[in-house]
């Protein structure tokens, strides 16, 4: 991990938000539920999503149930959201259209 990787304010946590369409900071993380035509397509999304996170070292907490797929974000080094976690909000809402 960057040495100078920090926890994000409240502030830039929700001017990051403004970029993270179906984003939303709660309990301290960053949460999306996304939602796919079947259980085929959820799968596809993680298995893409995980080739990214592997690369990254920074692995979600997440959960498949059939065609929906939950994913919450933080870096548990620094104690909150990071711009690892925007990042890989960001990735994983265009991987979600690909």
């Amino acid at each position: 991990m960057a040495e100078n990787l920090r926890a994000l304010d409240a502030n830039e946590i929700d001017a990051c938000l403004q970029d993270l369409d179906g984003w939303e900071y709660r309990d301290g993380m960053l949460r999306r539920e996304f939602v796919f035509p079947n259980f085929v397509e959820a799968i596809g999304f993680m298995i893409r999503s995980a080739i990214h996170v592997e690369r990254l070292n920074h692995h979600p907490e997440w959960s498949n149930l059939y065609n929906r797929v939950g994913v919450a974000l933080e870096t548990h080094d620094v104690g909150g959201v990071s711009q690892l976690d925007v990042d890989l909000a960001t990735t994983m809402n265009e991987l979600a259209t690909t």
